[in-house]
């Protein structure tokens, strides 16, 4: 029996890793998915504290895993630690999907962004082109989401962090992309901002980005990457309080990105809207 997972013989194996993961509800969402399409499967929960990746990585492929999904903080060594990289992943360096192979190689991916950006635009109509977006924070979540957010041709990107060395790093990262800023919080403009991105960890543990309020503008959309299953994060009620036009929380997000995961790994497209309503009404 192996140190991080328990995996009997039966139907295909998935789970979502990270740490804290109590809250997840990945294991809900992909469950609905393979009853909408018929598709049996276990998913579950999986707790992975940070640096030990790599050996949960080597269990679960000798156990007979078949996909993970990945979450903070571990999109990072999750890329690293893959035998081979899809472009997104290794355009972002983060992955928030492994696939096991038939050889049993690792394929990692990123289809964040795809969720954000599907979310943003389908489920809330939030445009993005030549709109003004500020995303805050320079992490594996940032990182994750730039590329779509990049295609989708905003006027400008500005990210905001607290250590401008990760932020000037994304910039480097992604400057052929489009137009990118990096900016210290304490020295962001007052200028209007069509969408503000909470792309930190923050609202997992009720704490807020040290935001002047003064960015906030009537007509400025807030999204936050973190979700509940009543819409509402401490990053959200921040910015309701301060005048936002409209707040939206992440749930969209996780599950537009698992509906894509879910067709890497089954080759069908599950439908995202009934999993949505049903997650909000418990």
């Amino acid at each position: 029996m192996g140190k991080w997972f328990h995996i009997p013989p039966g139907d295909p194996y998935f789970c979502v890793v990270g740490s804290p993961i109590a809250h997840s509800k990945s294991p809900e969402i992909h469950q609905a998915f393979g009853r909408q399409c018929g598709i049996s499967l276990r998913y579950e929960r999986v707790e992975i504290p940070a640096n030990s990746f790599a050996s949960a990585l080597a269990e679960f492929v000798a156990s007979g895993g078949r996909g993970m999904s990945i979450t903070v903080p571990l999109k990072g060594e999750a890329y690293r630690a893959a035998s081979d990289h899809r472009p997104r992943a290794a355009l972002t360096g983060a992955a928030n999907m492994l696939t096991v192979a038939e050889d049993r190689r690792t394929v990692a991916d990123n289809v964040d962004g795809t969720g954000l950006v599907r979310d943003l635009l389908s489920n809330h109509k939030i445009n993005l082109s030549a709109r003004r977006l500020l995303l805050l924070g320079a992490g594996g979540a940032a990182s994750g989401v730039i590329p779509s957010l990049l295609e989708q041709n905003p006027s400008e990107l500005i990210i905001a962090n607290r250590t401008m060395v990760k932020a000037h790093e994304l910039i480097e990262r992604f400057r052929e992309g489009g137009d990118l800023r990096a900016i210290d919080y304490a020295k962001l403009p007052h200028d209007t901002y069509d969408l503000i991105i909470n792309a930190t960890s923050l609202s997992l543990t009720g704490g807020l980005p040290p935001l002047d309020p003064a960015v906030i503008a009537r007509s400025t959309r807030c999204y936050d990457m973190m979700y509940s299953t009543d819409g509402r994060t401490r990053f959200l009620d921040w910015c309701t309080e301060h005048g936002a036009a409209g707040c939206s929380d992440g749930l969209g997000m996780l599950v537009e990105q698992a509906a894509a995961a879910f067709s890497i790994w089954h080759g069908v497209e599950p439908e995202t809207a009934p999993v949505m309503a049903a997650l909000r009404v418990r």
